[in-house]
């Protein structure tokens, strides 16, 4: 991170610290990441959807799982993705 913070770090991080330190600090990461930079950014919602339904923010939930599936090229990702938010 200290050396090359770039938009694919941060979310990784994020997601990591999540795993280690629960859902709301890994949310806090990302909500530091300039939402202009990771508006078209995939992973990052993909991300996002997954720790606000750790949190039980449902319906936050939801609409980041919609972006996520929005930006989603990849037929399988997508599939697994819809999956994802039919499950919560």
């Amino acid at each position: 991170m200290r050396l090359s913070p770039t938009l694919g770090a941060r979310v990784g991080h994020a997601a990591a610290v999540a795993q280690v330190k629960g859902a709301a600090v890994g949310l806090e990461l990302l909500d530091a990441i300039d939402s202009r930079t990771a508006h078209g950014y995939q992973p990052y919602w993909a991300a996002r959807a997954h720790l606000l339904a750790e949190a039980g923010r449902r319906s936050d939930a939801q609409a980041a799982f919609d972006r996520a599936i929005e930006l989603a090229d990849d037929p399988a990702i997508r599939a697994h993705l819809l999956r994802r938010r039919a499950d919560r």
